[in-house]
């Protein structure tokens, strides 16, 4: 079940929120809703997130209530969670590179990806390893823990919403009106980013991907990586949108996860603005540990380097996504180095572009199906190619409606201001008025469900990690 989906919107979200509202047991209609939600798509994995919780809330008590041995405690859970993590996402990949390194035909049975363990995974290390520091109290209640684990709005793809950062509104939260509001605007942006635009410019992204770079020449896959990357951008941001603002709805602060993050004009700030969540976790949790920039200038290049090649193990098992967190982490080191000094002496819509297009260009291995066709549709897009002798007609992938979402989308993106404070600036008083936002929600909220009830294109890019 994906938020933008009719059996969501119009069935299970309007039923769930009425029992919310009118029951008094909270934490126990949001436990049981958000089992309903996760049974709807993986009935088989219910019992391991439960499993995940259930382990979580007995380490987080003990490390709670240990003295000298709250550290191999802590050793002991953070190694049964990366466990349950490295068996259903990499075991296959491991034993395939034994199997070219050592020569060897091993085979695991088929192991099925549990939706979102990726992100239930990394809450858990955060909350073992954020008790273990004193910085938030083990929870005492395993339903509460258990609801927080479970909570349908961030379960499947984030933001990874650490226990520390809503614990008092786990016991305790504020439902009024605006917040109501607020979260309604929020989930409609969401769906408007989601269905209007990722949507529209997947499909072409999708099908120009497929062809593959060998019946493309270098226009076309200009093309296909540019609605890739416009795609990626809203159907992400627009997911996490959706999510903070059903949160909002339940009473609950989730972080932001996106700022704008195509405006950026550097490597590094694109990253203080993509994945907020994820960047912010592995800065805390992996880069900080290691220390940080604290040990000198190689030290901070290896610590730099560790942390992206393990940010792109972890959104998936294959060496497209290795090699496109080690691009990130060259990067990343580069501009330490020197190139972000240079960076900023640039003028900055130069600084955005070509920080824009090592993004665009990072994406070609994060979409790629393998290395060789990411490496070869690179060769595409510069002209180096080999490009056979039947082309594929971009012509009719994109059409009017794709090349006029691609130019909004593209506009939307490198836009470096807030778009509601620019359109405060640009509009006269009257048309930023209360009631005509709400016009402009209601009236993006039935473009969408307009949209989907034509059965559009519909995927959601992060329900693989």
């Amino acid at each position: 079940m994906v938020f933008s989906s009719a059996i969501f919107l119009f069935y299970f979200l309007p039923a769930f929120l009425f029992v919310y509202y009118v029951t008094p047991w909270k934490n126990a209609t949001l436990l049981l809703g958000s089992l309903i939600f996760y049974a709807w798509g993986e009935p088989r994995f219910v019992p391991l997130l439960m499993l995940s919780a259930l382990l979580n809330y007995v380490f987080g008590v003990l490390i709670g209530r240990a003295g000298a041995t709250r550290r191999p405690l802590l050793a002991l859970g953070i190694s049964a969670n990366l466990g349950l993590l490295l068996y259903y996402k990499y075991a296959a990949f491991l034993v395939d590179i034994s199997n070219q390194v050592f020569g060897r035909h091993a085979n695991l049975p088929a192991i099925v990806l549990p939706l979102g363990i990726s992100f239930f995974t990394f809450q858990g290390l955060s909350y073992l390893i954020d008790v273990y520091r004193g910085h938030v109290d083990s929870q005492k209640s395993f339903l509460n823990f258990a609801m927080y684990k479970a909570m349908f709005p961030q379960l499947i793809a984030g933001p990874i919403v650490r226990y520390q950062q809503i614990a008092a509104e786990i016991e305790h939260r504020h439902i009024d009106n605006v917040r109501l509001s607020l979260g309604f605007r929020l989930f409609v942006l969401g769906l408007a980013q989601k269905v209007l635009i990722a949507n529209a410019v997947g499909l072409p992204a999708d099908t120009l991907f497929g062809v593959g770079p060998a019946h493309l020449d270098a226009a076309s896959a200009w093309l296909a990586v540019a609605c890739y990357s416009i795609q990626i951008l809203f159907d992400f941001a627009g997911y996490s949108n959706m999510a903070i603002g059903i949160g909002h709805m339940l009473g609950f602060s989730y972080p932001p996860n996106f700022d704008r993050p195509y405006s950026a004009r550097s490597i590094t700030e694109f990253w203080r603005r993509w994945h907020i969540s994820l960047s912010s976790w592995f800065r805390d949790y992996v880069y900080i540990p290691l220390g940080g920039n604290r040990g000198g200038s190689l030290r901070t290049y290896v610590n730099l380097s560790i942390v992206f090649l393990l940010c792109g193990l972890w959104h998936g098992a294959a060496w497209t996504f290795i090699i496109w967190g080690a691009w990130h982490g060259a990067l990343l080191v580069a501009e330490r180095a020197g190139l972000g000094a240079l960076m900023q002496r640039l003028p900055a819509l130069a600084a955005q572009a070509i920080t824009l297009l090592c993004v665009m260009l990072g994406w070609v291995f994060f979409r790629a199906s393998d290395v060789p066709s990411a490496l070869a549709f690179i060769k595409t897009m510069f002209g180096f190619g080999s490009v056979a002798t039947q082309l594929h007609p971009w012509q009719m992938d994109v059409g009017a409606a794709q090349w006029s979402t691609l130019a909004i989308g593209t506009i939307l993106a490198l836009w470096s201001e807030p778009l509601e404070r620019a359109m405060a600036r640009a509009l006269p008083a009257p048309l930023r008025s209360f009631k005509l936002k709400g016009a402009a929600v209601l009236v993006a909220y039935l473009a969408c469900i307009a949209t989907l009830a034509v059965g559009t294109y519909n995927p959601f890019i992060y329900f693989h990690f």
